[in-house]
């Protein structure tokens, strides 16, 4: 596996919810040493009840592990990652499943972790919570960000491989405050539109009969109201700046349907939907061309994370991570212009 077959991979789960229970369970089912955590002791006992193991304590579950992840609300993360950072040994890797980045990369740095701690967001997930909702197969063929650091890059190449290998995921290596940007418009502005959408089908007079004639376009649009509303607020609050300024962007395309329907002007109603479908279409039918890559493994760093962050901002993925001889080598996957 990732190191080796005689040096397999021992792995904790810290916060055992959606993400955190998927990727517990996914462990578990390809036959990893793992062990997972959760303050809920009705969680742990869940946990156990699938055949998974899992402490009692959280010092005991991470003690002696090659690789940690980190889930849990959003606020609790800094404080678990020092907890966790204490409890481990100074080669045991470090990550978590939060859906923000640039303010836990920034604490991790200020705490001098940067060397083992690798940010990772699993763009992956359901409009329900827990680990009664977690699957082993949630992260197959999702996009995994990966938040690369010139002193952190033999954690990431680990993370890398053991995200590819493993859970069957792209790996998108993206700078954090770049992610937090980009996730805004992907995912945060969404939360908030389908809020308003569902909220306003809530106070609307005509609420029976709106939600009797909903059908796939609400239904679609309105999906992730569901969630639950403490972690939404969580994921807003915590990406407050990149939001709003997404939500702008939004809120100006909007503007201008409102105005070509206010004027009745067909032209410019179909020019911007139209303008719209090119978005729709070239999420269903993206193609990649593959890139191989090598870096020396000791070499100049900043040039191996400027590569990985282009690969990430140019919507592109990594599929493979691997360290022979001295040499990193990696296997990317770069859209096609258009």
């Amino acid at each position: 596996m990732v190191d080796g077959p005689d040096a397999p991979v021992r792995v904790a789960v810290v916060g055992t919810g959606l993400i955190g229970g998927s990727v517990l369970l996914r462990l578990h089912a390809a036959g990893l040493d793992v062990t997972g955590w959760d303050p809920d002791e009705t969680t742990r006992r869940q946990a156990r009840s699938t055949g998974v193991p899992t402490a009692e304590r959280l010092v005991d579950a991470v003690t002696d592990r090659d690789v940690v992840f980190l889930g849990g609300p959003l606020p609790t993360l800094p404080a678990t990652l020092v907890e966790v950072a204490a409890a481990t040994s100074e080669d045991c890797l470090l990550t978590d499943v939060g859906s923000t980045k640039a303010e836990l990369a920034a604490f991790a740095g200020s705490r001098g972790l940067t060397h083992r701690f690798v940010p990772g967001h699993p763009m992956a997930g359901t409009d329900r919570a827990g680990l009664g909702a977690a699957l082993p197969e949630l992260f197959a063929g999702a996009a995994w960000v990966l938040c690369p650091a010139p002193d952190g890059l033999a954690a990431f190449r680990r993370l890398a491989a053991l995200v590819t290998e493993v859970f069957a995921a792209r790996v998108v290596p993206m700078a954090a405050d770049q992610h937090d940007a980009v996730v805004a418009l992907a995912s945060h502005v969404p939360h908030l539109l389908a809020g308003a959408l569902a909220g306003a089908a809530e106070r609307s007079p005509l609420r029976d009969a709106v939600l009797t004639l909903a059908a796939g376009s609400f239904r679609d649009g309105s999906r992730v109201a569901g969630t639950p509303p403490q972690r939404t607020a969580n994921m807003l609050r915590g990406n407050r700046d990149e939001v709003l300024a997404a939500l702008a962007e939004v809120t100006a395309f909007l503007d201008e349907l409102a105005g070509a329907l206010r004027a009745g002007d067909a032209d410019a109603l179909t020019a911007r939907y139209a303008e719209a479908g090119d978005a729709r279409a070239a999420l269903a039918g993206r193609s990649y061309h593959e890139q191989l890559r090598s870096f020396p493994a000791g070499g100049e760093r900043t040039d191996e994370v400027s590569w990985l962050c282009g690969v990430g901002a140019a919507g592109g993925h990594l599929s493979g991570c691997r360290v022979d001889a001295g040499t990193v080598s990696y296997t990317a996957h770069l859209p096609y212009p258009g």
